[in-house]
């Protein structure tokens, strides 16, 4: 069976959802912002601190390239993934990515550490400005889009379990 991926903005639930959906599909769970914290013995906005923006998309493309699962896991990846191109057709390679999709709005109010949860934003921007920038990216690698407005976690979980038994 195919890794399950998840995609999207910051706040959306992604590492949340990610470990419920690994307990519901018995599957393993991989966050992938864990995977670069462990790698680099820092925090990601000590990367972004200290290295910059282009930078933490590196050691980010490292990361999701190093997760060497062949199937069987659940993949949080952090919201700027998509960034890398070369890192979701590897994500996409062996497994199926699910979008959650959440209002601009929604995602603001969910994020009150903005300048300390290690998000890859430009100096300057907001999150309606990063989100501008992602949403098109998030929808064109998404194999399925789940909305997550108004669902608790458990029907999010649900819908994805149901869409991936489809899926094969």
């Amino acid at each position: 069976m195919k890794n399950i991926v998840l995609i999207g903005m910051p706040g959306c639930g992604k590492s949340t959802v990610g470990v419920l959906l690994a307990k519901a599909m018995g599957f393993r769970f991989i966050d992938t912002d864990i995977v670069i914290q462990n790698r680099t013995g820092r925090l990601l906005q000590q990367i972004i601190d200290e290295d910059g923006l282009d930078a933490f998309c590196i050691e980010e493309e490292r990361a999701i390239m190093s997760v060497e699962e062949q199937g069987g896991c659940v993949i949080a990846t952090g919201g700027s993934a998509v960034y890398s191109r070369s890192a979701m057709l590897y994500l996409k390679q062996h497994g199926y990515i699910y979008y959650l999709s959440l209002p601009v709005e929604q995602v603001e109010k969910r994020i009150n550490n903005i300048t300390t949860r290690g998000i890859a934003m430009r100096k300057g921007d907001s999150i309606a400005d990063v989100f501008r920038r992602r949403r098109q990216l998030y929808e064109e690698y998404a194999d399925i889009t789940v909305e997550c407005s108004g669902k608790s976690l458990e029907d999010t979980v649900a819908e994805i379990c149901e869409e991936h038994k489809l899926l094969g």
